[in-house]
């Protein structure tokens, strides 16, 4: 289903999709993603029936924790537009070894900007990257109900997501009123997403700092 509103009116004539999924494996993270470019149907062929995708990439990393330093990659070229688009896959190595968490974005336009590598490969990095931070969120739930079960208390809020959000957004601004409200030890609302939910549920929304 499209999270785009509906364009039964309008001539179509190009789909760019981002899918971008992150894994917890063991002790470290999983990511993958995938980009596709794809022309509609009778577009560059006439009278075709079907759709032509002109470029199809697939990208897994293996990201440490909490570091989120990348250990390994993976890329595969599905559908590409010339004979040599897929002889760049090696140089994507040089990812590993490089931090997610800060910085990153910058790094590899300095990589693979231009003709260092593949434009589609870089775009879908940058949107696969916010996937893995966002991934921590859930690795700090799953922390605080491993830490209940165990019979611990956990207080305050995780200084690793604390340091790795900071200044990353105007609500995470250092001299912002969130950052100031972590910094005296309490912790933030839960996101309105999970307290309407929880009303939804019939549950207290301020229960979910302790699940």
């Amino acid at each position: 289903m499209s999270l785009l509103p509906p364009d039964q009116d309008l001539d179509l004539i190009h789909t760019r999709t981002y899918e971008t999924r992150v894994y917890l494996v063991d002790d470290h993270l999983v990511a993958r993603g995938a980009v596709r470019d794809r022309k509609p149907p009778g577009l560059l062929v006439e009278g075709d029936p079907d759709p032509i995708d002109m470029h199809h990439m697939v990208l897994e990393l293996a990201v440490s924790i909490p570091d989120l330093t990348i250990t390994a990659v993976s890329l595969d070229f599905e559908s590409f537009p010339n004979t040599t688009c897929a002889s760049i896959s090696d140089a994507y190595q040089q990812l590993v070894g490089l931090s997610i968490a800060r910085g990153f974005t910058h790094r590899i336009r300095e990589l693979f900007g231009g003709p260092r590598g593949c434009t589609h490969v870089v775009a879908l990095l940058q949107a696969l990257a916010p996937s893995v931070v966002q991934s921590t969120w859930s690795l700090g739930t799953i922390e605080r109900r491993r830490s209940a079960v165990a019979g611990q208390l956990v207080e305050g809020f995780d200084n690793t997501m604390f340091e790795q959000n900071t200044n990353t957004c105007h609500i995470w601004a250092e001299d912002g009123e969130q950052v100031a409200l972590v910094r005296r030890g309490e912790t933030p609302d839960p996101p309105i997403p999970v307290s309407e939910r929880m009303v939804e549920l019939g549950r207290d929304p301020n229960s979910w700092r302790g699940s």
